[in-house]
């Protein structure tokens, strides 16, 4: 009879004791899973979903390449003002100037 009691309670202890995988909060060290947008195709809205861009400077991404015309390059970021090489060293693992077929890999 004890050992049944202390069978239910551990396992009582280990049902409500352990919030579902989707419930538990992510460790310090984990990363969101990064986003990869197309600097030729992405909406203002969309660049400011990037750390670090803010509504300006999504902005003046947009700007930018209404009057130089797509991006060839993703280095090319870095002529618009408000990104510098810190902000672009950040950034080039989740942007790309690929083509639709090629949107999840970055052009380096």
């Amino acid at each position: 009879m004890d050992r049944m009691f202390l069978s239910l309670f551990a396992l009582a202890v280990l049902v409500l004791g352990v919030p579902p995988l989707q419930a538990q909060a992510p460790a310090k060290g984990d990363a969101k899973p990064a986003v990869v947008l197309n600097l030729n195709t992405a909406t203002a809205t969309e660049l400011q979903a990037l750390p670090g861009i803010g509504a300006a400077t999504a902005a003046r991404i947009v700007e930018y390449r209404q009057k130089n015309g797509p991006f060839k390059k993703i280095e090319e970021l870095m002529n618009v003002q408000g990104v510098g090489e810190k902000s672009f060293l950040k950034l080039r693992s989740q942007i790309t100037v690929a083509a639709r077929a090629d949107a999840g890999r970055t052009q380096q």
